[in-house]
Protein backbone atom coordinates (compact mmCIF):
# COMPACT_ATOMS: atom_id res chain seq x y z
CA UNK A 1 0.00 0.00 0.00
CA UNK A 2 2.95 2.33 0.48
CA UNK A 3 3.62 2.67 -3.26
CA UNK A 4 0.27 4.22 -4.16
CA UNK A 5 -0.45 7.90 -3.85
CA UNK A 6 -2.94 7.90 -1.03
CA UNK A 7 -5.88 10.22 -1.07
CA UNK A 8 -7.22 12.39 1.69
CA UNK A 9 -10.36 11.03 3.34
CA UNK A 10 -13.57 12.99 3.44
CA UNK A 11 -15.49 13.14 6.73
CA UNK A 12 -18.02 10.69 5.28
CA UNK A 13 -15.32 8.21 4.25
CA UNK A 14 -13.58 8.46 7.62
CA UNK A 15 -16.74 7.74 9.62
CA UNK A 16 -17.87 5.00 7.21
CA UNK A 17 -14.52 3.20 7.38
CA UNK A 18 -14.39 3.36 11.19
CA UNK A 19 -18.00 2.19 11.50
CA UNK A 20 -17.36 -0.71 9.12
CA UNK A 21 -14.24 -1.77 11.04
CA UNK A 22 -16.20 -1.61 14.32
CA UNK A 23 -19.16 -3.64 13.06
CA UNK A 24 -17.45 -6.08 10.70
CA UNK A 25 -18.87 -7.23 7.38
CA UNK A 26 -19.28 -10.11 4.95
CA UNK A 27 -17.35 -9.97 1.68
CA UNK A 28 -18.95 -10.68 -1.70
CA UNK A 29 -17.46 -14.20 -1.64
CA UNK A 30 -19.00 -14.89 1.79
CA UNK A 31 -15.97 -14.40 4.04
CA UNK A 32 -16.84 -12.97 7.43
CA UNK A 33 -14.56 -10.10 8.52
CA UNK A 34 -14.93 -9.63 12.27
CA UNK A 35 -15.23 -6.28 13.99
CA UNK A 36 -11.91 -4.92 15.19
CA UNK A 37 -12.06 -2.24 17.87
CA UNK A 38 -8.26 -2.15 18.12
CA UNK A 39 -7.77 -1.13 14.48
CA UNK A 40 -10.72 1.28 14.60
CA UNK A 41 -9.23 2.98 17.66
CA UNK A 42 -5.72 3.16 16.18
CA UNK A 43 -7.00 4.79 12.97
CA UNK A 44 -9.29 7.13 14.92
CA UNK A 45 -6.32 8.21 17.00
CA UNK A 46 -4.25 8.81 13.87
CA UNK A 47 -7.03 10.97 12.40
CA UNK A 48 -7.25 13.00 15.61
CA UNK A 49 -3.56 13.46 16.42
CA UNK A 50 -1.90 13.32 12.99
CA UNK A 51 0.73 10.82 14.10
CA UNK A 52 2.21 8.29 11.70
CA UNK A 53 0.76 4.80 12.11
CA UNK A 54 4.21 3.54 13.20
CA UNK A 55 4.03 5.91 16.18
CA UNK A 56 0.42 4.99 16.95
CA UNK A 57 1.15 1.26 17.27
CA UNK A 58 3.93 1.94 19.77
CA UNK A 59 1.87 4.33 21.88
CA UNK A 60 1.26 3.66 25.57
CA UNK A 61 -1.12 5.54 27.82
CA UNK A 62 1.94 6.50 29.87
CA UNK A 63 3.25 8.39 26.78
CA UNK A 64 0.48 10.92 27.41
CA UNK A 65 1.33 12.93 30.49
CA UNK A 66 -0.55 15.47 32.54
CA UNK A 67 1.00 18.91 32.16
CA UNK A 68 -0.90 21.43 34.28
CA UNK A 69 -4.50 21.45 33.07
CA UNK A 70 -3.76 19.61 29.83
CA UNK A 71 -2.43 16.30 28.56
CA UNK A 72 0.45 16.13 26.11
CA UNK A 73 2.34 13.56 24.11
CA UNK A 74 5.80 12.66 25.32
CA UNK A 75 7.24 10.53 22.50
CA UNK A 76 9.96 10.52 19.88
CA UNK A 77 8.75 9.98 16.34
CA UNK A 78 10.04 6.68 15.01
CA UNK A 79 10.71 8.00 11.49
CA UNK A 80 12.38 11.31 12.35
CA UNK A 81 13.59 10.89 15.93
CA UNK A 82 11.99 14.27 16.74
CA UNK A 83 10.36 14.80 20.12
CA UNK A 84 6.61 15.16 19.90
CA UNK A 85 5.07 17.04 22.81
CA UNK A 86 1.80 18.40 21.42
CA UNK A 87 -1.40 18.61 23.42
CA UNK A 88 -3.75 15.65 23.44
CA UNK A 89 -7.30 17.00 23.69
CA UNK A 90 -9.12 15.87 26.83
CA UNK A 91 -11.80 14.08 24.79
CA UNK A 92 -9.14 12.07 22.93
CA UNK A 93 -7.38 11.18 26.19
CA UNK A 94 -10.68 10.08 27.75
CA UNK A 95 -11.44 8.00 24.63
CA UNK A 96 -8.07 6.26 24.99
CA UNK A 97 -8.51 5.72 28.74
CA UNK A 98 -11.86 4.07 28.07
CA UNK A 99 -10.34 1.87 25.38
CA UNK A 100 -7.50 0.85 27.73
CA UNK A 101 -9.93 0.07 30.59
CA UNK A 102 -12.28 -1.91 28.33
CA UNK A 103 -9.35 -3.99 27.07
CA UNK A 104 -7.53 -4.34 30.41
CA UNK A 105 -4.44 -2.54 29.09
CA UNK A 106 -2.12 -1.18 31.76
CA UNK A 107 -0.71 2.35 31.38
CA UNK A 108 2.80 1.10 30.51
CA UNK A 109 1.64 -1.47 27.94
CA UNK A 110 1.33 -0.77 24.23
CA UNK A 111 -2.26 0.23 23.51
CA UNK A 112 -2.61 -1.77 20.32
CA UNK A 113 -0.25 -4.79 20.21
CA UNK A 114 -0.57 -5.00 16.45
CA UNK A 115 1.72 -4.40 13.47
CA UNK A 116 1.43 -1.75 10.80
CA UNK A 117 1.05 -4.54 8.24
CA UNK A 118 -1.93 -6.03 10.11
CA UNK A 119 -3.65 -2.64 10.13
CA UNK A 120 -2.90 -2.08 6.45
CA UNK A 121 -4.20 -5.53 5.51
CA UNK A 122 -7.44 -5.06 7.45
CA UNK A 123 -7.93 -1.54 6.07
CA UNK A 124 -7.41 -2.82 2.53
CA UNK A 125 -10.16 -5.44 2.97
CA UNK A 126 -12.49 -2.74 4.33
CA UNK A 127 -11.80 -0.33 1.46
CA UNK A 128 -12.30 -3.08 -1.11
CA UNK A 129 -15.62 -3.95 0.55
CA UNK A 130 -16.65 -0.26 0.54
CA UNK A 131 -15.35 0.20 -3.03
CA UNK A 132 -13.01 3.02 -1.97
CA UNK A 133 -9.70 3.45 -3.77
CA UNK A 134 -6.26 4.87 -2.95
CA UNK A 135 -6.78 4.74 0.81
CA UNK A 136 -4.08 3.58 3.19
CA UNK A 137 -3.22 4.27 6.80
CA UNK A 138 -1.48 7.44 5.61
CA UNK A 139 -4.87 8.75 4.41
CA UNK A 140 -5.80 9.22 8.09
CA UNK A 141 -2.75 11.44 8.72
CA UNK A 142 -3.59 13.41 5.58
CA UNK A 143 -7.19 13.68 6.78
CA UNK A 144 -5.92 15.24 10.02
CA UNK A 145 -3.68 17.65 8.11
CA UNK A 146 -6.30 18.82 5.62
CA UNK A 147 -8.93 19.19 8.36
CA UNK A 148 -6.57 21.37 10.42
CA UNK A 149 -5.69 23.34 7.28
CA UNK A 150 -9.33 23.95 6.28
CA UNK A 151 -10.57 24.65 9.82
CA UNK A 152 -7.84 27.17 10.63
CA UNK A 153 -7.91 29.69 7.82
CA UNK A 154 -5.70 27.69 5.42
CA UNK A 155 -2.72 28.14 7.75
CA UNK A 156 0.01 26.02 6.15
CA UNK A 157 2.54 26.95 8.84
CA UNK A 158 0.26 25.59 11.57
CA UNK A 159 -0.08 22.29 9.70
CA UNK A 160 3.69 22.20 9.11
CA UNK A 161 4.29 22.53 12.84
CA UNK A 162 1.73 19.89 13.77
CA UNK A 163 3.12 17.39 11.25
CA UNK A 164 6.67 18.43 12.14
CA UNK A 165 7.66 18.86 8.51
CA UNK A 166 10.98 20.57 7.84
CA UNK A 167 9.60 23.15 5.39
CA UNK A 168 6.31 24.68 4.28
CA UNK A 169 7.04 23.39 0.77
CA UNK A 170 6.92 19.81 2.06
CA UNK A 171 3.60 20.53 3.76
CA UNK A 172 2.15 22.20 0.65
CA UNK A 173 3.06 19.18 -1.46
CA UNK A 174 1.66 16.89 1.22
CA UNK A 175 -1.65 18.77 1.34
CA UNK A 176 -1.86 19.41 -2.40
CA UNK A 177 -2.50 22.98 -1.28
CA UNK A 178 -1.70 24.79 -4.50
CA UNK A 179 -4.94 23.95 -6.38
CA UNK A 180 -7.02 24.99 -3.36
CA UNK A 181 -5.16 28.28 -3.02
CA UNK A 182 -5.57 29.00 -6.74
CA UNK A 183 -9.31 28.34 -6.57
CA UNK A 184 -9.68 30.47 -3.44
CA UNK A 185 -7.64 33.31 -4.97
CA UNK A 186 -9.81 33.28 -8.09
CA UNK A 187 -13.01 33.32 -6.03
CA UNK A 188 -11.72 36.13 -3.81
CA UNK A 189 -10.64 38.26 -6.75
CA UNK A 190 -14.01 38.58 -8.51
CA UNK A 191 -14.64 42.25 -9.37
CA UNK A 192 -17.86 42.51 -11.36
CA UNK A 193 -19.53 45.87 -11.92
CA UNK A 194 -23.17 46.18 -10.97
Amino acid sequence: MANIKTKVLTDEEFFLIIKTIKTGFTTEDGNQVKSNQRIATALTLQANLGLRISDIINLRLSDIIRDGNRYRLNIKEQKTGKAREFTVPNDVYTYLQSYALDNNIKTNQKLFGITVRQIQKHLKSVTIYLKLEKISTHSFRKYFAVSIYNDNGYNVELVRQLLQHSTVAVTQHYLSVQPQLVEQALQNHIKLPS
